[in-house]
């Protein structure tokens, strides 16, 4: 079973609900939507119903490209990545933590890039979310 909470088709989340849902997560959440807008402008969001097996995904893209897919868990929430060659090469030399470039590393490739998955908890994961950020805008 999925860690979404919006998993009713019906329900479309909204800002009350992630609020709720999110908790005590819910700054760091805000504070990644900040950054966004401050560091890269204009983005879109758009919340999208993917089944009941995933339920509510809030896609954000950046200049009609995916940027990162969020979805709330209660009391945290995670955000999955797709990353191209150029910049999984990149993220290999970073000061990100090393578990995670190991992720990256490992995870299966597609036509599409590697992918990754954050459940962002405490402010060291969105500082880790906000340089994954910085990767996939500059490649």
């Amino acid at each position: 079973m999925s860690a979404n909470v919006f998993i009713d088709k019906l329900a479309k989340p909204d800002d009350q609900a992630l609020v709720r849902a999110l908790g005590k997560t819910y700054p760091l959440w805000a504070e990644i939507e900040q950054h966004i807008a401050t560091t890269l402008g204009d983005s879109i969001e758009e919340w999208k119903y993917y089944g009941l097996k995933s339920g509510w995904t809030l896609k954000t893209l950046y200049k009609k490209r995916n940027l990162f897919f969020f979805t709330a868990c209660k009391g945290y929430f995670r955000i999955a990545f797709v990353f191209g060659d150029r910049a999984v090469a990149e993220i290999v030399t970073s000061d990100l933590p090393k578990a995670m470039i190991e992720e990256i590393t490992n995870a299966k490739k597609y036509a599409e890039g590697r992918g990754i998955r954050i459940d962002v908890k405490t402010r060291r994961d969105v500082e880790s979310v906000k340089k994954l950020i910085a990767f996939k805008v500059m490649n």
